[in-house]
């Protein structure tokens, strides 16, 4: 039950209450007699309530702030003062219409409106009779609704059954105002002078501690005997839950004094076994004592350490803090101090360890092994950081474990992907409540040495929000600069990082924090060809999936030309994962074949991938030359190269240019240019300036749910307006990327080996680039370039008189 006040001028401010204001009686028999005898207006100003019932005869505070509502108190307060209340199904609706009101309220009474300070209307309303709304008439100013007259049902006077319910009702209200200690006792003299029994559920009711839904449901019961009883369940209900909460506060308050009565004896046990020579904690203290001398800290640190052992003696077993502080002091035994492998630099073991491991990435080897041969000439590791960077699945985790091996040191790996909290790498403060130290010191721990090689995976996908930014801590994580004295929170001493082996591993460099990618060494790792993923298959993936299935090589073989489908056909990336599913692929076929005794040929052919993963996905392949205005373009993605077309189509107009295909602002703003060169020097395609404002242009790239954006694709561009104005064909099995600019030049991209890599699973035969781009053909492997051809061009021009044939396409516009 809440809170009772009957008429309590203490509700409202001797401000805001005039010398005329009179207290709110209880009503009596009479007045209630007087209520139900008023006739219901046929219509009446409605308001809706949002947290609360009335019931009749009861008088509450009602502060309204919606503009409706305020408007209806104050037209209603200066006319006969009487109006309908209604409670809302939902109190979060803002706006309620007909629909989100109750059927059934009550008839009100404004005995006093109030201005508040703070500008909102309170109004003082006493309940009258029930009605019932059958329709709203007018929604403006405020609700005008038809209403009907609500009838009571009530028993017999007199009736000795009824009698003893409305007493029952009574002696369980006063005991809940008894038990509850937040209801003043003064209510329990209220419920006794009420003589009406209908007016006694009413303010009951009114003011038991229920839900809105639950008292619109007493209020629509119009069985006075009915809604009694309803009364009666809930507040026996009320009672129990008073009683029981009370008897739990109760032993709580027994449980204090026992705590403290066990403390006193553990006191005593403690005194008792210092006598005795046996106080377990003392014993562990004195361990972790002795363990202490052993460790390799500086002096600095020992000190510390048993400045937070004698806290820990201190403090009492017993005790919260003791489990915080003794994890703390554990800590600082179990880390590494001075702890360090010794390195092995013998560096044809190393590179054996790299060959053994990965097939290919030679250029990535002799990077590594050169790093290697500088450190094992340097002495300290004061090197730069390793960040070996590439598309998803070519080996860039595995490369840092077979450097660990290689080396003879511990191999740590910390994921940073979708890291944004900074206290992941520096440590929480030991102030908070279940605080930690940071990765960095966890993973040091449990390799029990403090020179590993740490390999911080994902380092391009490391986020920052109100946590803080976990990039800028990984500054002097990897400043050698710093990191000899890394401070974490929790540890609350510095520790030295100088010799730890960091090597992170990208996707992207894009977004790696400028400041974090300028103390790296960037390695790039690119993707394999047909023929590397051939013989990585065969070495590595194939060995890998049958020792894990259990099957044994005699059970199981590839056809001619099996490897080269599943690559060629089922997978399209530049590392190896997809295709190491697919080869689990067919391990598992064959598994289930032995299961159930199937016949099956030992050796599965080209003809057997269509059974077992389906018809082959569709793929960009070169699509032809028929078409005026589509020319193939090459682009770099994080997940390696891929081809994309470009499509240019002409309409009779007035020069607007159109373009469609999810594109940035960087890749419309190439095709503004080629347009606008091509304007300028229109004689280089064989027409007049005066041709183009009569066209209409619209560029196309398909996949249009893919953003696509950069400089690269300009002289596609440039060539697919130029074949689209000209209708002449594009050289066959010709792709092209490029930057152009407004003077005619042809600019140089970046990503060439991944974009080489895609063209020939593309079936590209010719590419057109940079001659600035020539460098990055020539530091690539023959073995990647063989059976492609490469023009260099520095004019767009060239590109212009080397892309287009002179023949025209069948069905040719005429473009004039």
């Amino acid at each position: 039950m809440s809170d009772i006040l009957i008429g309590d001028s203490s509700l409202f401010s001797s401000e805001m209450i005039d010398n005329e204001t009179e207290l709110i009686p209880l009503i009596t028999a009479e007045d209630e007699e007087q209520m139900n005898a008023e006739q219901t207006p046929p219509e009446l100003p409605v308001l809706p309530l949002r947290n609360t019932v009335l019931f009749p005869g009861v008088v509450i505070p009602i502060t309204v702030g919606r503009d409706r509502s305020i408007r209806l108190i104050q037209d209603v307060y200066r006319g006969n003062r009487t109006l309908g209340v209604v409670s809302q199904k939902d109190a979060d609706i803002e706006e309620p219409n007909q629909e989100d009101l109750n059927k059934v309220g009550t008839i009100a009474t404004i005995i006093r409106m109030l201005r508040m300070p703070d500008g909102s209307t309170t109004a003082v309303i006493q309940g009258k009779k029930r009605f019932e709304m059958l329709e709203m008439v007018r929604t403006d100013p405020y609700f005008t609704a038809r209403v009907k007259e609500f009838n009571e049902q009530r028993p017999a006077k007199g009736e000795k059954e009824f009698e003893a319910l409305v007493s029952s009702l009574k002696d369980l209200a006063t005991n809940i105002i008894k038990a509850s200690p937040h209801i003043p006792s003064e209510a329990s003299f209220a419920i006794k002078n009420i003589d009406s029994p209908s007016f006694l559920v009413n303010f009951i009711s009114s003011n038991m501690n229920a839900e809105v839904a639950e008292k619109q449901r007493m209020l629509e019961v119009a069985d006075l005997r009915e809604r009694a009883n309803l009364l009666l369940a809930h507040l026996t209900k009320e009672l129990q839950m008073l009683e029981m909460k009370n008897e739990i506060q109760s032993k709580v308050r027994t449980e204090v004094d026992k705590q403290q009565r066990e403390y006193f004896l553990h006191q005593q046990i403690k005194t008792i076994q210092d006598e005795l020579g046996g106080n377990p904690v003392e014993q562990e203290i004195e361990e972790m004592r002795a363990a202490a001398k052993k460790k390799k800290w500086t002096a600095k640190v020992g000190e510390h350490f048993e400045k937070e052992l004698v806290k820990l003696q201190r403090m009492n077993p017993m005790g919260a803090e003791f489990s915080v502080q003794y994890n703390y002091v554990q800590l600082f035994l179990e880390l590494p101090w001075g702890e360090y492998t010794k390195d092995k630099f013998d560096l044809k073991n190393a590179q054996k360890i790299l060959d053994r491991d990965h097939f290919g990435l030679d250029k990535v080897k002799e990077r590594i092994i050169e790093h290697l041969a500088v450190l094992k000439l340097k002495g300290d590791m004061k090197a730069p950081i390793l960040c070996l960077y590439g598309p998803p699945g070519v080996g860039k985790t595995s490369l840092g474990k077979s450097m660990a091996e290689a080396l003879g040191r511990k191999y740590v790996r910390m994921s940073l992907g979708g890291l944004h909290d900074e206290a992941e790498i520096r440590g929480h403060r030991k102030t908070y409540i279940g605080a930690m130290p940071g990765r960095l010191v966890q993973s040091l721990k449990k390799a029990g040495t403090s020179n590993p090689l740490f390999v911080l995976d994902e380092i391009d996908k490391v986020s920052r929000d109100f946590s803080g930014d976990p990039a800028s801590a990984l500054l002097e994580v990897l400043d050698p600069e710093q990191n000899h004295a890394f401070y974490d929170n929790y540890v609350e001493m510095e520790y030295d990082l100088s010799r730890v082996m960091f090597v992170a591993t990208a996707n992207s460099l894009s977004t790696i924090h400028p400041a974090l990618r300028d103390r790296m060494e960037i390695i790039e790792v690119n993707g394999y060809t047909m023929e590397e993923k051939v013989q990585i298959a065969l070495r590595h993936l194939l060995p890998k999936q049958l020792k894990e299935s259990g099957i044994k090589a005699k059970q199981f073989a590839l056809g001619d030309g099996v490897l080269e489908a599943i690559i060629g056909n089922y997978t399209d990336e530049s590392g190896v994962r997809s295709l190491e599913k697919r080869i689990a692929k067919l391990v598992r076929y064959r598994a289930k074949q032995i299961a159930l005794k199937e016949k099956y040929n030992v050796i599965l052919k080209v003809e057997d991938l269509n059974k077992i993963y389906g018809p082959s996905h569709a793929r960009d392949k070169y699509q032809g030359n028929d078409v005026a205005g589509v020319v193939t373009g090459l682009a770099w993605t994080p997940t390696g190269g891929d081809i994309l077309f470009l499509e240019t189509s002409i309409t009779k107009g007035e020069g607007k240019l159109t373009l469609t295909g999810n594109l940035g602002d960087v890749m419309k703003e190439s095709a503004m240019i080629a347009l606008e060169y091509l304007k300028a020097h229109s004689d280089i395609i064989g027409l007049e300036q005066e041709v183009f404002k009569r066209w209409n242009v619209h560029v196309h790239v398909p996949e249009g749910a893919t953003p696509k954006d950069g400089p690269s694709a300009g002289i596609a561009m440039l060539t697919s307006i130029a074949s689209a104005f000209t209708q002449q064909k594009v050289r066959k099995f010709v792709a092209m990327t490029g930057e152009i600019t407004l003077r005619g030049k042809v600019l140089p991209v970046g990503g060439i080996r991944e974009k080489i890599l895609a063209a020939k699973r593309a079936g590209i035969k010719e590419i057109i680039l940079s001659e600035d781009n020539r460098k990055d053909i020539e530091d690539i492997d023959a073995k990647y370039l063989r059976g492609m051809r490469f023009h260099y061009v520095t004019e767009m021009i060239d590109v212009v008189r080397h892309a287009l044939l002179k023949e025209k396409v069948e069905h040719a516009l005429h473009v004039a």
